[in-house]
């Protein structure tokens, strides 16, 4: 278990993706200072090899340091884009296994999460520093601290047509959907059996979400879940010959011939509203005609 954040602890800031300049998340930075932490800005902030935030040597060495010392007691992923798959082979968890700190982040960062899951040590899926200013992301930073400080925190969605009602229980693992795709098969890759599995994406073909649901369910991920939530499916795109169904379709097609609980809508992903979820946590959903609960248990 890891311990709860305390007013004054370090916390630091690393880029294991794509590049970003240390003024996009000056307003980041101010935040977990108002919220009584001492943030330490890692090498990959500003740094700039092509499109990823320094080579890999760098974007390992500075998430190395950050794994590695003692005094921080968080890390914070400052953004997504695409890198960390490239590195994470690399990098020694020995001393992090040991001693537990929160690791932050979505999108790209589902390659971390997914990672130390095999461990089994939480983290937390949820809105990064690059989105600190965006409208609407005040949940999601809320949550965001809520979690990491320890306090209690619970979620409500509205009722959606393609829900499928019940109770699930069990521990509450996932994050984007191709990155979930790509660790199939690797070091990464996680079991969702008995485990309530949450999904989002971005800026995907339609035909790309029903390949991956497909590869998915042909890979037992599917199969034997607690239950399962959809969250924003932002930005999808469609081929010159059209799908034929968008993303939520897509999705309850390959999820309608099982019997666990379904939601979809679900404030979680690529847009403001980005609840942050403990990965690795036993976590309770119920979806009602009502609507749907998320606590953790």
């Amino acid at each position: 278990m890891i311990a709860p954040l305390q007013q004054g602890d370090k916390v630091g800031i690393v880029a294991t993706a794509r590049k970003i300049s240390l003024p996009e998340i000056a307003l980041a930075i101010e935040t977990l200072k108002a919220w009584g932490l001492e943030v330490v800005v890692g090498q990959t902030i500003g740094a700039s090899y092509n499109y990823f935030s320094g080579d890999d040597a760098l974007r390992l060495q500075d998430l190395q340091q950050m794994l590695d010392n003692t005094e921080i007691k968080a890390i914070i992923c400052a953004r997504g884009g695409y890198g960390t798959t490239r590195i994470i082979d690399q990098v020694d968890f020995s001393n992090f296994r040991i001693a537990p700190k929160w690791i932050v982040g979505f999108s790209d960062v589902t390659a971390l999460h997914s990672h130390v899951h095999t461990f089994g040590i939480e983290s937390v899926h949820a809105t990064m520093p690059l989105l600190f200013g965006k409208e609407g992301s005040e949940e999601a930073k809320n949550t965001l601290r809520c979690l990491l400080f320890g306090q209690d925190v619970s979620y409500t969605a509205a009722p959606h047509v393609f829900n499928r009602t019940g109770t699930a229980q069990g521990q509450i693992v996932g994050g984007n959907l191709s990155m979930l795709h790509t660790l199939t098969g690797t070091r990464s890759d996680i079991s969702t059996a008995g485990k309530i599995l949450f999904l989002e994406d971005l800026d995907e073909y339609l035909y790309h979400i029903d390949r991956m649901m497909v590869h998915l369910d042909r890979s037992g991920k599917l199969g034997r879940l607690a239950g399962l939530i959809v969250g924003h499916m932002s930005d999808m795109r469609d081929a010159t010959l059209p799908f034929g169904k968008d993303a939520y379709e897509i999705i309850a097609e390959h999820t309608g011939k099982y019997t666990y609980p379904v939601c979809f809508g679900f404030p979680v992903g690529h847009e403001p509203d980005n609840l942050a979820i403990a990965c690795g946590r036993e976590a309770r959903l119920t979806v009602s005609e009502r609507g749907v609960t998320l606590g953790y248990v």
